[in-house]
């Protein structure tokens, strides 16, 4: 029971306090760091690697056709969605890892907004969505163009927490 409720809120840096008076009750005190921060997320998933998508920044997902699909002088790409051409973002090529499909119509899109924004993220699944914590990822990991910090997912993998902007601007600059 408290034993497990103390260990999570001492991996969150917190503390928990138990004041028990006979026939009055007792009063349980948790202190956690203002710096915690949780958000709910998409958790997406490319190849093997998990990634949290901030759910304020996701508009619709969507299987798209061939139809949907251009590519813009030999170079970038873009998918129609509701009569826009939207840019397309493959997270796999965006972080160098090995995606299950470089086909986007056997994918899914994620249309998500950053700074006004629009834009599509291809993924290989949707996972499901999670409230978690977000964790710093240290001094080395600090200034990866992406990536807003890391989470614990509920299958005990860390998961990589999206900066939706420096995703489209990084992939828009290579």
């Amino acid at each position: 029971g408290m034993d497990v409720v103390r260990k999570h809120v001492q991996k969150l840096r917190g503390r928990i306090e138990i004041h028990s008076v006979a026939g009055q009750g007792t009063r349980f005190l948790m202190k956690l760091p203002l710096t915690l921060a949780i958000i709910d997320g998409l958790v997406v998933g490319v190849g093997e690697y998990r990634y949290i998508v901030p759910i304020f920044a996701v508009k619709e997902m969507f299987r798209p056709t061939s139809q949907q699909i251009s590519t813009v002088e030999n170079c970038a790409e873009a998918v129609q969605v509701r009569g826009r051409l939207l840019p397309l973002v493959r997270l796999h090529r965006r972080f160098g890892v090995q995606a299950r499909t470089e086909d986007p119509c056997e994918a899914i899109l994620i249309v998500a907004e950053s700074e006004g924004r629009q834009f599509c993220l291809m993924v290989d699944d949707l996972i499901g969505k999670q409230e978690v914590v977000i964790k710093s990822l240290g001094e080395m990991l600090k200034k990866v163009p992406g990536v807003a910090g890391g989470a614990i997912l509920g299958d005990g993998r860390v998961g990589l927490i999206l900066d939706m902007a420096g995703v489209f601007c990084g992939t828009i600059h290579e």
